[in-house]
């Protein structure tokens, strides 16, 4: 009685990265209430900087109480109907942000701007808008979990990985990039483009020039489209700077080119400001008709109004923007520092990373065995035992098991130390428990090799004996 798309199993909601939620919500963790429930490691949220944004506002009262600058209410004005294309005010002053995050060293157009609701609306109509169903996109492994939801399930499209390795810190390689492509028509699939989140979910890493140059050229060359999900590109806080994709054909002089007219970018409130609950994404494309699709189907998860007139209220003071963004940086960093020396201190560490909410951890070395069964072994361990959500590789479609994403800054300074306590007392008793281990395999081979001797070899040793206490 109910369509396919309800019955179907492709949403994704099985995947590990999801249950891990769905345990912490069961048994919270609480310092007062509940100090021995799950602490949720495993959400890429950004509560660092909530302090300043409610300064703002408490130095600024009128737009949130819906009041202009002369203190006369607009209640009703922001209360009507309006429609898809979003409020002008906030769409210029959504562009001039995004122009600043990258040092001004592009600008952006208002009217190439889609509003949506989050980057997960805007990357489902970006699917809609270039690929069929059947169609596929590459993406580089590890890859956010959602995505398979987002780009898959009602869209019909199919993800093709881009295989990255540790031997390189993960970087997409031009021969990953064609054996993708291989492997896509393998499959008789049409590859329409390839998708990359830069600065990188999971890995907290932002992609190098030579990696973004490699992207362009084989866009170029396959004549497919390019989505660029940027959404934590206000999050860098250490070098390399950052670089967009759009710096990339602004410096080779392709912006007024069909090449640019297929690189899309995503953009959000979410993750720069802490803002996921506000529901703030947008698609950037130079693409006139890619535009005006995406402006049509924005029609089914819109941005209130009353959220728009408050964001460009804070947006346009650039003033408070600038500080914000050093501010929140520098947070960034400090809480990075904290769970990468945490970890050290345990014997774990953490590939090199200077962006995003979360650190991409290798604990390779506390696996029962180097497979996928030892990697959810252990992330079981870690879940129920040590009462830690975090986000197993095998959920971001890594191609090597043993490596974890743990997020830093959605939670307090005291939970994250908690947190590490209890990573300390976990690696302290894997040790004990592998030096049990070790000893008890060195007895059985100890006894093993005993009972394959010749029973000559017990009495000359028996003889030696005698013949030294008679020394004695």
């Amino acid at each position: 009685m109910l369509s396919s798309k309800v019955t179907c199993n492709s949403h994704g909601q099985d995947s590990s990265y999801f249950l891990g939620w769905e345990e912490y919500e069961k048994n919270p963790y609480d310092g007062v209430k509940n100090p021995n429930g799950i602490i949720q490691m495993g959400l890429a949220e950004n509560q660092l900087s909530f302090d300043l944004l409610e300064s703002w506002l408490k130095n600024n009262p009128q737009p949130a109480a819906f009041k202009n600058h002369d203190n006369q209410s607009i209640f009703k004005e922001l209360a009507l109907f309006q429609d898809y294309h979003g409020l002008p005010a906030f769409k210029n002053a959504l562009v001039k942000f995004m122009s600043e995050i990258r040092g001004n060293t592009v600008s952006f157009e208002a009217n190439n701007l889609v509003l949506t609701a989050g980057a997960t609306s805007a990357n489902e109509t970006l699917m809609f808008c270039l690929a069929n169903p059947g169609d596929a996109f590459l993406i580089p492994t590890p890859y956010y979990p959602g995505f398979d939801r987002d780009l898959k399930w009602r869209t019909g499209a199919e993800i093709v990985p881009i295989h990255c390795s540790s031997y390189n810190g993960f970087r997409i390689t031009k021969s990953a990039l064609e054996e993708a492509y291989k492997q896509a028509e393998k499959q008789n699939l049409k590859v329409k483009g390839v998708l990359v989140t830069n600065p990188s979910n999971p890995l907290g890493t932002s992609l190098s020039l030579h990696e973004l140059d490699l992207l362009v050229n084989f866009i170029s060359m396959k004549n497919i489209h390019l989505i660029s999900d940027e959404i934590y590109s206000g999050t860098v806080f250490s070098s390399p700077s950052y670089t967009s994709i759009m710096e990339v054909l602004k410096d080779r002089n392709l912006m007024n080119t069909e090449i640019a007219k297929r690189v899309h970018i995503v953009y959000s409130l979410s993750k720069d400001l802490g803002l996921p609950g506000f529901r703030i994404g947008a698609i950037y494309s130079n693409d006139e008709l890619v535009v005006s699709a995406a402006t049509k189907m924005s029609s089914f998860g819109l941005i209130s109004s009353q959220t728009q007139h408050l964001l460009s209220e804070i947006l346009s003071d650039k003033k408070f923007t600038k500080s914000y963004l050093s501010e929140n940086r520098r947070r960034l960093k400090e809480r990075h520092e904290m769970l990468v020396k945490g970890l050290q201190k345990t014997g774990i560490r953490c590939l090199q990373s200077n962006a995003g909410l979360f650190c991409w951890v290798d604990m390779r070395h506390l696996l029962s065995s180097n497979t996928f069964e030892g990697e959810m072994e252990l992330w079981k361990k870690i879940v129920y035992e040590v009462g830690l959500n975090i986000s197993p590789g095998s959920s971001c479609h890594c191609s090597e098991p043993g490596w974890f994403r743990v997020c830093f800054a959605n939670m307090s300074e005291e939970t994250l130390n908690v947190a590490m306590q209890r990573v300390q007392s976990f690696a302290d008793c894997m040790a004990k428990k592998n030096i049990q281990s070790r000893h008890q395999q060195l007895l059985q081979r100890n006894s093993r090799r005993s009972k394959s001797l010749p029973k000559w070899v017990f009495e000359l040793s028996f003889h030696q004996r005698e013949i030294t206490a008679d020394e004695r």
